[in-house]
Formats: structure tokens, C-alpha cells, sequence
């Protein structure tokens, strides 16, 4: 069973949060009112049973994008594999073109019911990536902020059999 959904808008501007500082060397994030970047959403995928997690960071949430990205899921698993997916009613995910798909591939969708989003898996995962990945960060454009959302996806896929570590995660997702 795979959870997919779509986390953002995600705009350059400062993320304020708690951190560690030395006594008197507090690390100010600077006031914005400009937005010149345009925002980024993070197309993103969770498998429950192997514990992993996936996502690309697109310029938009459409169903051409939706479908790039499951069939760059579908490319993970072998064919003869149906893959059962979690996610919410969105108008993109219900584009003809998107479930003629899915027909031909061996996939199907398992709607969350209205305004119950929250019932999909995924939206558990997103909170310690915004956590670890965007907290008290200002980064300088899109680029930037992928690289530091890729290198919390790769940490966290990698680190998921430390239990000390996995349960600290298990805490902020709570």
C-alpha cells in the first residue's frame, strides 16, 4: 500500500522555528515581502510496508505532473504487482487521462473521503520533513530548498532501522 500526495505551496522565504543558539549569537532570519521565486510543490510517495519515501519537487501540482510521477512509481515495482494507492480527491488525480492510466497499469486509487485528507498516511511523514528539512532555514531559491529536502528523504530512508533514531521521528510526527 502506497500513500501519495502533494505537500506546498513551498516559496522562498524564511521558515522561523526553534533551534539551538550559542548565548548572544542568536541567528536572525530577515523579514520578507517580495516573493520573485514563484512557489514549488513536492510531489511525494510513501511505501507503509518498506518504509520509504519518495518525492520530486515540481513547479506545479496539474495532471500531467501527477502522472509523470506515478509512473515513475509504477517503474519501482514489477508489473505483476498491483499497487494499491491513498490519496485525496484532488481534480488532478481524477483526470481521465490519470485513471485510463492506471487501468493499463495495474494500479488503483484509494480515495480518502472529503475533507478527511488527513486519514492519508502520507501527511504524517510531511511534518518531520518540514521540521528537519525547512525549519529556521532561509534558503536562496528552489534549488537549494530541494537539495535540502532530497538530503531528508535519503537520511531518513537510510537511517530507518536505527531505533533511536526512529523513535525520536515517531515523537514529532505525534
Amino acid at each position: 500500500m502506497i500513500a501519495f500526495d502533494e505537500f506546498g505551496p513551498l516559496e522562498i522565504r524564511p521558515h522561523h522555528g526553534i533551534c539551538w543558539a550559542a548565548h548572544q549569537q542568536v541567528k536572525r532570519l530577515p523579514a520578507t515581502y517580495t516573493r520573485p521565486h514563484g512557489t514549488r510543490y513536492l510531489l511525494a510517495a510513501y511505501d507503509r510496508q518498506a518504509d520509504h519515501l519518495w518525492g520530486w519537487q515540481r513547479p506545479n501540482q496539474r495532471w500531467p505532473q501527477v502522472l509523470a510521477f506515478l509512473k515513475g512509481l509504477r517503474r519501482r515495482y514489477p508489473a505483476r504487482i498491483r499497487l494499491y494507492i491513498i490519496l485525496d480527491n484532488r481534480c488532478s488525480h481524477k483526470k481521465q487521462e490519470v485513471l485510463d492510466w492506471t487501468r493499463q497499469h495495474n494500479v488503483r486509487f484509494l480515495f480518502t473521503p472529503h475533507y478527511g485528507s488527513w486519514l492519508n498516511p502520507i501527511e504524517c511523514q510531511f511534518t518531520s520533513m518540514k521540521k528537519f528539512a525547512l525549519t529556521t532555514r532561509y534558503f536562496a531559491n528552489h534549488h537549494e530548498q530541494g537539495q535540502a529536502i532530497q538530503a531528508y528523504l535519503r537520511y531518513r530512508n537510510q537511517t530507518k532501522t536505527i531505533p533511536k533514531l526512529r523513535h525520536h521521528d515517531i515523537r514529532v510526527n505525534l
